[in-house]
This record gives C-alpha cells, structure tokens and sequence, in this order.
C-alpha cells in the first residue's frame, strides 16, 4: 500500500498554521483582533459559494486538477520513449510555463540531481529550465549539454508566446543540424492548448509529440497539469503522492467549519493586513532551501491574480500586495535588518519544515566556550532555534508574521501546500473583488513587443511606441 493510503501517515503529514504573531494580543495596534477576523464570514461564506459554481462550471479548472487520474496515463506514455535515450531535459517557458516545474524540481529531488551521473539518478534526466530569453544564459546553458541526448519541452498555453517561440526556432535549428529533422523532432515534446493556438498547428504539421494544457487553467495554475507534472515524472518525482496530497486538501478544506478553513483564514489574514494596516508588502520566507523554487512560483501566482487597476465592477481599485521572496536562514543576514526595523508595511508568512530527511550532528571539537556550546547538537537545532529566534525578535518589535508549518517536504505536503496557496490567492481575490484569473497589465507590453518584432497584426502597437515623445537628452548621462 502507498503510503498516503494510510490514514495514520496521512494525519501526521498535514500542513498547519500558526498566527499567534500576527494578532494584537502579540504586537498590540500593529496587529489583528478576533472580531476583525470574525467580520469576514459573511463575505468568506458567499466567496465559498462563488469557487463551488465556479468548480462546476468549470471556470475555475485548477480545482479539479487533482483528480486527472488518465493525464497522469498520458504523461507516462510520453515519457516512456524519452526516458530510453533522455540524458538532459530543457524546459523551453516562461512564468506559469516555468516556475512550477522548477518548484517541484527543487522541492523534489536531490539538490545535486542535475550534477549526479546517470546511474546515481536511477537513469533520469537532468532537468534545467530555461526560462528567459538572454542570449548569453541561453547559450551557456546548451553549451554545457550534449544535444544529442537532450530533450526539450516547448510550453506555452496560447502557442503564442514569443520567447518561447524564439527558443523553440533557435533549439530546432540547431537539432537539425545536429541529429537531422527525423531525429530533431523526435527530441521536442510540445505543451499547449488541445485544439488551436500556433504550436497546435505545428504539431499537426510536424509530427510532434504533444500534450495538453486545460483550456479553463490559466498558466500560473498549472503546475499541476502536464506543465509541472511531464518535468516532475522525467527525474522521478511521485506524480501520484502529489496529486494524493492536493486532493486531502481540497477535501480538508470542504470539510472544515469557517473558523478551522485553514485557506480562509490565510486569506483573511492577507485582505486584513492590506486593507487595514496598509502593509503592501508579503514577504514569503523558506526555512528551507528546497522551497525557494515554490516561494518564487507563489510570488508570481500572488502578483499576476492579485495585481489589477480594475474592481468586478469597473471601478479603478489598484489592488494587490507586493510578493517578495526572502530566504530563511540566508536573509536574516541581508533582508531582516529592514524587515525589523524599516517601514510598518509588511507582513511575514515562513514556511517552516518540521523534520528534515538528514540530522547533521556537531562534535564538540575545541576547548573553547564560544565553539563548544554548538557540541552534541545539530545543524537542524540551529536552524530551527534561528527562525524561532526570527520569528520572536520581529514580534518584539511589532511586526507581524506567521507560520505555514510542513511536516516534511515530501510530494505529499508539496501538493497540500501548492493547492492551498492556489484557494488562498482565488479567496483574497473575491475579498479585494478583483479577477484572479486575467492579467491585462501583461498583455499590453505583449503587443507593443509583437508590434517592435514585425508581427502581422500588431502594427498600431508599433506606431504607438514610434509616436511617443522621444528621450531628452537633458535626462540622459552618458
């Protein structure tokens, strides 16, 4: 049996929250009463009510995401093949066609992975995402693989994007000079949209294999479709665990009353600190160097669907919260300074890891006092006693945090924790009244790129940027 079959596992591995220290009774005005919390349960009750329709509908398809159980059929399939051959795997994306792999990758696998020979990855490959289109990153990170065993993954949902595209013309040419066109497709595996878009087109044209994105999941949701999971399956990660994982917290939030709703609370705790306490700033901060990756995927699923100029009903809201990624121990040696005693606008969520899978136990190697009291503890005491210490020197000084506590990082808590955050950023969008799912603030830089790039369609956005008052020369220092 699995173990996430085990009901007894399965309790010990669920994720809690604590957030004595962003309460008044800790850091007195700077924080929030009960009754404020309180007040929002009319509103949490019609949001609730809200995501249920939207569920069924199926205007909000992440929800379901994790009961795709013939995607995960699919997944396999295509990876079969690859896998025979496969030494190096390069995810072509960028945003919601990137981060998540890369979460997972880093949450998931051994942080050598990538460096490992072949036999020590149980034959898997190493997994690299090449998320941005500088030249000089680009070229340096194909310089160090050998292309006839590398494998590229093509990601955009609109089969539109044009730094993928870009990355994809730039790779094919290259395959085919290397390996031939027969062979060069067999290396590009392309996921988007299942019916239209660009890249759809090619793969009917070519031959490519392909896989498909939801067409009601926008790209920051995706982690969980075959965006996240085709990456995750290549170098070994438990698709099914993770999956296991998201599904007990969609159940557990289902079944909890409005004050035990751990995705509710969380948000409610996140609309409150903006709108009361203007604190505009949300840093999330890792005790744990394996969820950098996932804090950096929360920051771009936080910005995307919170950020937007225009409430539901066409008022002008200027709505969101900035999400800054620090990391525990790491930046309470660059960022804390500030956090402690810099501006009254931010509020604090750790991410804190009960039990690590090593203990690294320290010798008490020198008669000195100022070494010999870390003898006969552990790496693990430390760094658990630094954000314990963190976390209690901040609350001296009145700035509120709290805690997101993982039993461990396994696939497991990593699909609580992804499938959590996801509810969370669709609830506080229904409290600040703003469309969680769109980004119009992006798209406007899209077509005046599409338009400076010759693309058919895009001209006006051209002419508009030729038309803007040029640079002064006043204001230029050369």
């Amino acid at each position: 049996m699995k173990r996430y079959g085990d009901p007894k596992w399965v309790a010990s591995q669920a994720i809690s929250l604590d957030y004595n220290y962003a309460m008044s009774d800790f850091v007195g005005e700077h924080g929030l009463k009960e009754a404020e919390l309180e007040a929002l349960a009319p509103r949490l009750a019609a949001i609730d009510q809200d995501l249920a329709a939207g569920r069924q509908s199926g205007r909000l398809g992440f929800l379901d995401l994790p009961y795709q159980f013939e995607v995960l059929k699919e997944i396999r399939h295509v990876a079969k093949p690859i896998l025979e051959w496969c030494w190096s795997f390069v995810v072509l994306g960028i945003g919601g066609s990137a981060l998540g792999a890369r979460a997972l990758h880093q949450a998931l696998s051994h942080p050598q992975h990538n460096l490992f020979p072949l036999a020590r990855r149980q034959h898997r490959p190493s997994l690299w995402v090449a998320d941005n289109i500088d030249a000089d990153f680009f070229y340096g990170l194909l310089d160090g693989l050998e292309l006839r065993r590398t494998g590229f993954n093509v990601i955009s949902k609109s089969g539109s994007t044009a730094e993928t595209l870009a990355q994809f013309l730039f790779i094919y040419r290259l395959l085919k000079g290397r390996v031939g066109a027969d062979k060069a497709r067999e290396r590009l595996i392309v996921t988007t949209d299942p019916e239209k878009g660009p890249l759809r087109r090619l793969v009917a044209r070519e031959g490519f294999s392909s896989l498909s994105i939801p067409p009601n999941v926008g790209g920051r949701f995706s982690v969980l479709t075959s965006v996240g999971l085709f990456p995750a399956a290549l170098v070994g990660i438990d698709l099914e665990e993770l999956l296991a994982g998201a599904r007990f917290m969609d159940q557990r939030l289902k079944n909890a009353p409005p004050r035990q709703h751990l995705a509710q609370r969380l948000a409610s705790l996140y609309y409150l600190f903006a709108a009361l306490k203007q604190r505009s700033i949300l840093v999330i901060m890792p005790y744990a160097t394996a969820l950098t990756g996932l804090a950096d995927w929360f920051c771009q699923l936080w910005a995307e669907s919170l950020g937007k100029k225009f409430a539901l009903d066409g008022t002008v809201t200027n709505a969101g919260t900035t999400p800054v990624r620090a990391l525990g121990v790491t930046d309470q040696h660059s960022q804390l300074q500030l956090y402690s005693e810099g501006p009254q606008d931010k509020l604090i969520t750790f991410l804190e890891v009960e039990k690590f899978q090593h203990e690294l136990k320290l010798e008490d190697l020198f008669a000195d006092p100022d070494l010999s009291y870390l003898g006969g503890r552990s790496l693990n005491e430390l760094f658990q006693a630094e954000k314990r210490a963190t976390a209690f020197n901040l609350m001296k000084e009145a700035r509120p945090s709290l805690t997101l506590r993982l039993p461990e990082i396994n696939a497991f808590t990593i699909g609580q924790l992804i499938y959590l955050l996801e509810v969370v950023t669709v609830t506080t969008a229904g409290l600040f009244k703003v469309n969680p799912l769109d980004q119009p603030g992006v798209e406007g830089g899209k077509k005046t790129t599409y338009g400076l790039m010759g693309r058919p369609g895009f001209e006006t956005f051209r002419q508009e940027f030729e038309n803007a008052p040029a640079p002064l020369e006043k204001y230029l220092i050369a």
